[in-house]
């Protein structure tokens, strides 16, 4: 976590410098210019406002334009819920009609509040992990290794019903894959983000569901990432 603070910062520097020699575009260029809206968005790493002035979330080029196709397309109302809260949220607030979102650490929810009720009304369910020995669903990433997130995974099943898109980008991955093929409308999808990591691609392949791969440039990432969107069908 040290040094992507580290590259942050200096990615934010960088980028200042660059933009006041004219070598960065001044203003966002269009979506479409992949290359050069990346650049743009490279110095806005880890900052959450900036990418929610763009209107993006953290996924690739690639799935972004898909889910906004499929978004388009769907009749509404449209129900969603994300495990990970973000500017992905505000993302989806703009284009559904109910979003339901829940968030391990308290107080990036609160940072983001304020962003959220801006975009509209958000259900926004905070949901730490419990401190544990022997977590009944543990996490794999660093620092949380003795934290329980069987709470925060169950959410979906306190909010009730069927999805139409269900967005995976938060902790305990796996076990939140588990928990939402049952609330998956027939029709619906899942976007589930980094699925190069290989105890992603376990689950998924255990999960019974079709997986589209979608690798390529993200914004903000200086590196290509994946991720997939999975359906029933």
């Amino acid at each position: 976590m040290a040094l992507k603070n580290v590259y942050a910062k200096a990615a934010q520097t960088v980028g200042k410098g660059l933009t006041s020699a004219r070598l960065l575009p001044a203003t966002v260029p269009p979506r479409d210019a992949r290359l050069r809206h990346w650049a743009f968005t490279l110095p806005r790493v880890h900052d959450v406002r900036a990418m929610n002035e763009l209107d993006m979330p953290w996924w690739t080029y690639r799935a972004i334009s898909y889910v906004d196709a499929w978004l388009s397309a769907r009749p509404h109302p449209i129900r969603a819920f994300e495990y990970g809260s973000g500017a992905s949220t505000a993302y989806l607030r703009r284009r559904v009609d109910e979003i339901h979102s829940v968030e391990n650490h308290q107080g990036f929810a609160d940072f983001i509040a304020p962003m959220l009720a801006e975009a509209g009304e958000v259900d926004l369910t905070v949901r730490e992990g419990v401190p544990s020995q022997h977590p009944v669903i543990g996490s794999h990433k660093p620092g949380y290794e003795n934290q329980d997130f069987a709470d925060y995974v169950a959410v979906i099943d306190e909010v009730g019903g069927l999805f139409d898109l269900i967005v995976i980008d938060g902790r305990a991955r796996e076990a939140c894959l588990e928990r939402a093929v049952p609330h998956l409308a027939d029709d619906g999808i899942i976007v589930f983000d980094n699925t190069h990591r290989a105890r992603y691609k376990e689950a998924i392949a255990k999960s019974g569901l079709h997986e589209r791969r979608m690798f390529g440039l993200t914004p903000t990432l200086p590196y290509p990432d994946q991720t997939s969107i999975l359906t029933k069908d």
